[in-house]
């Protein structure tokens, strides 16, 4: 996979707070995807399950899943760029062959790639920061890496579709450039390697429905 410059990435300073993740760029402190989608989001099922099975273990979950997730990117972003890296820590053990299944699977159509992990932003709006933005079988695709417990149902990721398509939204504004598919790439535990692919109009459908979250984030900032 070769390095393509075509386009000039800025960089952001990123902030936290009180679970608010902010991005500054000059005068602007712009809200992430994340956190739009969080505030937006139904939280019975999250706080259902919390209470199933008690709030210290779902923390302890949530927490190790985190760690996982970071080093499974670390090792993806590794890769793709060129740069050696391992991480021999008990997290490492396990985040290594997850990267590796989705290097293996998941990378194989991509010829080439603009950036990885890639701050992106909306002037006005909103940033984030993507795990890759590449040609993925010669078409501009920005791609989405993610680990899990489980086995996902479409189903149950919409905030997955809704982060991508606000990242192309983005994108094409800022750099002129028409990303025409998302792709989320996910890992299990267990090495179970699940792929979603939308472009087209389900593209655009995704688009609209993350302007809608936009939308109400705004009005619930304003209340």
């Amino acid at each position: 996979m070769k390095k393509n410059n075509k386009y000039k990435y800025v960089s952001s300073q990123r902030y936290e707070h009180h679970g608010t993740r902010t991005y500054d760029f000059g005068d602007e402190k712009l809200p992430s995807v994340t956190t739009i989608l969080a505030k937006t989001k139904d939280q019975g099922y999250l706080t259902n399950w919390k209470n199933k099975i008690g709030h210290e273990k779902a923390e302890a979950i949530k927490n190790h899943s985190s760690k996982r997730g970071t080093s499974m990117h670390k090792f993806l972003e590794n890769h793709i760029t060129g740069v050696g890296y391992d991480d021999l820590s008990a997290i490492g053990t396990e985040a290594r062959p997850m990267a590796q299944k989705i290097i293996d699977v998941g990378l194989t159509p991509i010829t080439e790639y603009y950036g990885s992990e890639v701050t992106i932003h909306y002037p006005g709006l909103y940033a984030g920061s993507t795990d890759l933005v590449c040609l993925h079988n010669d078409m501009d695709t920005i791609i989405d890496f993610k680990q899990a417990n489980r086995a996902k149902n479409k189903d149950w990721i919409d905030d997955y579709f809704l982060q991508i398509a606000a990242y192309a939204m983005a994108h094409d504004y800022v750099y002129g450039s028409n990303i025409e598919q998302g792709i989320i790439m996910i890992c299990t535990q267990d090495l179970y390697f699940q792929e979603f692919r939308f472009k087209g109009s389900e593209m655009r459908e995704w688009r609209h429905k993350f302007l809608e979250r936009l939308n109400q984030y705004h009005g619930k900032k304003v209340a």
